[in-house]
């Protein structure tokens, strides 16, 4: 209804209950309406404060915190240095490590406007299917099911759209693995995020003689004293016997995907996690898994076996 046609409207008596138009009412939707003068009485909850940022160079994104789902988000409760900003911006700050399924590299999530809030994450990224050779073995996924049997074809044929999906699918994977690892208390990176083929998590740390912060190393280049290698061999035993009792083996453990940051481990590379029961493998990987930890131990000086080990972790698991 037009203003023009508002001298149309029934008004009172007949229609006792419609409140009548004022003299000055617009319809344009585009009017402008000047604001009040005393805005005391305006609701909290209605005013923010809006304040512009640069535009971005080359080397930075905005935070994709908000732009993914919350269930590619870490698990709750969040560590109190996570920054969930809408204003955050991401860093590039270089290449961490380099792998044949997956680069690392480091990443400054920070709010300009909030000097104090910041973080340096690791950030896992699995290479497109043009620059990279995808070398886990299908075993591992023994016992998985793919929601589309369209891509789970794709994977066995190798083809462009199958190595797509598997880099995705791996990515999945250590996500799902990192989250459950996390809530069942095992010593992993927090995970942040995973946006795609890339998942975001806690930069594993020590501060070298310097105080300058540095990655941690694996454990296959320390030389710990006896002391701290009980404690190691302790903590890795505690680890697997956990994961076994919630029928997982990590099918990959060594001294080389094992960070030593100062007196804790810190387990890493987790895609070929396995089912102990549901992969026909589960027990193979398992029983590998003890002989390369035992083996490194032994190297440096401490009695352990890994018939002895595998033994105790199948205690727990049955």
């Amino acid at each position: 209804m037009s203003h023009d046609d508002l001298s149309q409207h029934p008004q009172h008596p007949a229609f006792p209950d419609d409140p009548a138009f004022p003299d000055g009412f617009v319809t344009d939707p585009y009017r402008h309406i000047p604001p009040p003068d005393d805005l005391g009485d305006l609701d909290d909850r209605f005013v923010f404060d809006f304040r512009a940022y640069d535009d971005l160079e080359d080397g930075r994104r905005w935070s994709t915190w908000l732009s993914v789902e919350p269930l590619c988000r870490g698990p709750e409760p969040l560590p109190d240095w996570v920054v969930t900003s809408q204003g955050a911006i991401d860093t590039e700050l270089g290449v961490l490590k380099t792998g044949k399924e997956a680069d690392v590299h480091l990443v400054e999530r920070a709010d300009p406007r909030d000097s104090a809030a910041g973080v340096v994450m690791a950030a896992k990224r699995y290479r497109s299917p043009e620059h990279r050779t995808f070398h886990r073995s299908a075993s591992y996924t023994e016992g998985r099911s793919m929601k589309r049997s369209r891509d789970e074809r794709a994977i066995k044929r190798k083809s462009s759209f199958g190595r797509q999906v598997a880099a995705g699918e791996w990515a999945v994977s250590e996500w799902g693995a990192l989250v459950r690892f996390w809530n069942l208390g095992l010593p992993v990176p927090y995970p942040v995020q995973i946006d795609g083929t890339e998942i975001l998590m806690e930069w594993i740390t020590v501060v070298d003689e310097d105080d300058a912060v540095q990655s941690a190393p694996r454990l296959a280049q320390t030389r710990p004293s006896p002391e701290l290698l009980a404690s190691y061999y302790e903590q890795l035993t505690d680890a697997l016997a956990t994961m076994v009792q919630n029928g997982l083996v990590h099918g990959d453990l060594s001294a080389y995907n094992i960070l030593a940051a100062g007196e804790r481990l810190v387990v890493i590379d987790l895609p070929q996690i396995v089912d102990l029961v549901g992969n026909l493998n589960g027990m193979t990987f398992l029983q590998r898994d003890c002989a390369n930890i035992c083996g490194w131990f032994r190297s440096r000086g401490l009695d352990v076996d890994e018939h002895a080990l595998f033994a105790e972790l199948m205690a727990h698991a049955f």
